[in-house]
């Protein structure tokens, strides 16, 4: 199973954990979770002025194996106004426009979404519980 918190932080709201929104998807084959602004599709949704953040920005996609992977999915503009950065304990690795990262089995972390023009994060805690 994978769980999946999420927080959304402006300035002024930083290091506060109101307003924390959770979904999870079990461990198999094709399981999906995604986050961005569009309710319809996504299972974590942001403010829909965080227009930093597209309408399906991350996809979490469970593969074969019962792995794990993250996608920051393209969105409607050619340049990205946001930076996606994975962090699983010491480790951060910045994730590519378009880019896949395979989350570690079993392991735990943090996706954090900032805002390029303004001092707004959106937070995605991961657990990879097998």
């Amino acid at each position: 199973m994978l769980e999946l918190t999420m927080a959304t932080v402006s300035g002024a709201d930083a290091g506060a954990t109101a307003g924390m929104t959770m979904a999870d998807a079990p461990s198999e084959p094709g399981a999906v979770l995604r986050v961005g602004r569009d309710a319809a599709v996504c299972r974590l949704v942001t403010p829909e002025d965080w227009l930093f953040v597209s309408r399906v920005h991350l996809e979490f996609l469970c593969g074969p194996e019962g792995g794990w992977q993250l996608t920051w999915l393209r969105g409607s503009q050619a340049e990205p106004s946001a930076e996606v950065r994975l962090i699983v304990g010491e480790y951060a690795q910045t994730v590519a426009y378009g880019g896949t990262v395979a989350l570690p089995r079993g392991g735990s972390g943090e996706i954090i979404v900032q805002d390029r023009t303004d001092p707004r994060s959106v937070n995605v805690g991961f657990f990879h519980e097998v």
